[in-house]
């Protein structure tokens, strides 16, 4: 019996070329670059907005004007490091803001989720009564009061791009998430210890609140695998204490305009002149935001983090021999055979018989 030949076998389908598999020690080059590249990015905003004050009075409008050129000096410089990494997935996904239908509500989880970081943490102050309010209703504190928004929106975006959105992206890919996620705290935790601050600010309490916050931004990202979440949570804790509040905000209080707070309670209730994220309360709170964040974004984590299963391999059925097809076609052209019909036989009575002689 014949058997099949090799040229019946199919060869595996040329799709398009991948891009070859980055190596993990220029991973984590790549996230080191970024984190350098947000930086110079923050200077090189501030240098051109204070070139254009210089020859159109920005006044108020300045600290936006900033925040626009940080927000594009990133993203060119973060395409750049695509570009050298050769990497052919679109922007967007690569900065981590994915096409999906449930982005917006990505985006509201993580503003409920700051916006209640903020109330938890400003209300044991107002119940101690350790915070003097003063309000500001001219309509140009309303100007202010938008344009402080949208500043701390794009800056907060640029945050979230820049650190997550690629940076941790590369170093997941490098060493992995968890190892990731621990080599991003101790980062931000040297770099939070070397900001200068006044004087009687809880500096332990600050770093630790800032360590947290990393754990807590990388949940997110973790848990969605885009930067929609984090964003939000972000942008919403900022906009709540600095213009809500109108609380210190790391230390700047450029963003209050209608309301106007001090603070005068101990240091390890409101941070001192840093504002709540050197307060000793936001420790706790940040510690029950995680299963907070993992029980609200349950869905996302399975829908987003698992990958797909694709089917491997290719077609390897193989033609059958020849003299079967033949075999077989020759069976289905014979003639059919002609079909014998049995008729019903007559029914005899029971007394019927032979005749008697």
């Amino acid at each position: 019996m014949p058997t099949a030949t090799a040229s019946a076998v199919p060869f595996p389908p040329t799709g398009p070329a991948r891009p070859l598999p980055v190596s993990r020690s220029l991973q984590f080059v790549l996230f080191l670059a970024a984190i350098f590249w947000y930086f110079c990015a923050q200077a090189l905003a501030t240098d051109a907005a204070s070139i254009i004050e210089f020859r159109f009075d920005l006044g108020s409008a300045l600290p936006l004007v900033q925040a626009i050129l940080l927000l594009f000096f990133l993203v060119c410089g973060l395409a750049l490091l695509r570009a050298i990494e050769g990497r052919r997935a679109p922007l967007r996904l690569t900065l981590g803001l994915p096409r999906r239908a449930t982005w917006r509500t990505e985006w509201a989880i993580g503003t409920a989720i700051g916006w209640g970081l903020a109330v938890a943490v400003v209300l044991p102050m107002a119940l101690a009564r350790a915070l003097n309010v003063q309000l500001w209703t001219a309509p140009r504190a309303f100007m202010l009061l938008g344009v402080g928004l949208l500043t701390l929106a794009l800056a907060t975006l640029a945050h979230a791009l820049a650190i997550y959105g690629y940076g941790f992206q590369r170093l997941i890919e490098a060493t992995g998430p968890v190892r990731a996620t621990m080599i991003l705290v101790l980062l931000m935790a040297v770099r939070a210890a070397f900001i200068p601050t006044a004087y009687g600010t809880p500096d332990g309490t600050r770093v630790l609140v800032a360590m947290l916050t990393v754990v807590l931004l990388s949940l997110c990202w973790l848990r969605t695998h885009g930067v929609w979440l984090l964003w939000g949570l972000s942008f919403a804790w900022a906009a709540s204490v600095a213009v809500l509040f109108g609380l210190p905000l790391g230390g700047d209080n450029s963003f209050s305009s209608i309301v106007d707070t001090r603070a005068a309670g101990p240091a390890w209730l409101t941070g001192s002149e840093y504002g709540p994220a050197a307060a000793a309360f936001s420790i706790l709170l940040l510690l029950a935001a995680i299963p907070i964040l993992v029980r609200a974004t349950s869905d996302y984590a399975w829908e987003y983090t698992h990958p797909p299963l694709i089917p491997g391999g290719y077609d390897v059925s193989i033609a059958p021999p020849a003299a079967h097809v033949a075999m077989e076609q020759a069976g289905e052209s014979a003639q059919p055979a002609s079909l014998v019909q049995i008729l019903p036989s007559t029914p005899q009575s029971p007394g019927a018989g032979t005749p008697s002689e």
